[in-house]
C-alpha cells in the first residue's frame, strides 16, 4: 500500500458512505483514479466491506460480557461445532479463537444482567463440551475508529 492507499483506506474508515467524487477531491485524485484504487483494494482484501455501526443500547443490549471458555476435548470436530453454535446466538456480538489458558473469548450483550445470567445457564453450563467459564462484565467498550498500516519489522524488510 502506498500513501494514496493508506489515504483512501483512511478516510473510508473514517465515512464508509463517502461518495467517490467526495474521496478523490479530499485526495486531490481524479475520481477515476480513485475508484480504480479502491476497487483494487476490495479485490486485495484489504478493504472488505462497510457496515452501519449501531448503538447496543439503542438495540435493548446494554450489558456486555466477556466470557472466557474452555472446550474439552479439544478436537476439530468439536472446536467447529462449538464455533458454529456459538456464533448463530443473537447475544454474541464476536467470538475469539486464543492460545493460552482460555481457548474462546466470547463478546456477548444483554437486556440486564438478569438475562445475562440467564443466557449464561442456558448456553454455557448445558454444553458438555465446556468444562469451565468465566464472566467479566464490560463497563466501557472503546475501539480505534481508524487503523493504518504499521511499519515492517527488521525480518519484514530483509
Amino acid at each position: 500500500m502506498d500513501e494514496v492507499d493508506s489515504a483512501i483506506v483512511h478516510h473510508l474508515q473514517l465515512d464508509g458512505r463517502l461518495s467517490n467524487r467526495a474521496l478523490a477531491e479530499k485526495l486531490g485524485i481524479a475520481p477515476s483514479t480513485c475508484l480504480e484504487r479502491t476497487r483494487l483494494l476490495h479485490r486485495r482484501g484489504i478493504i472488505q466491506g462497510y457496515r452501519a455501526q449501531v448503538s447496543l443500547r439503542a438495540l435493548n443490549r446494554p450489558v456486555q460480557a466477556m466470557v472466557a471458555t474452555q472446550i474439552r476435548p479439544l478436537r476439530r470436530e468439536v472446536v467447529a461445532a462449538f464455533e458454529k453454535s456459538v456464533t448463530q446466538l443473537p447475544e454474541v456480538v464476536s467470538v475469539y479463537t486464543m492460545a493460552g489458558s482460555d481457548d474462546f473469548l466470547v463478546h456477548v450483550t444483554a437486556q440486564d444482567i438478569d438475562h445475562l445470567h440467564a443466557f449464561l445457564l442456558d448456553h454455557f453450563t448445558e454444553r458438555r463440551e465446556i468444562i469451565s467459564f468465566r464472566t467479566s462484565i464490560i463497563y466501557q467498550h472503546l475501539t480505534n475508529p481508524v487503523l493504518g498500516p504499521l511499519p515492517p519489522t527488521a525480518d519484514q524488510r530483509t
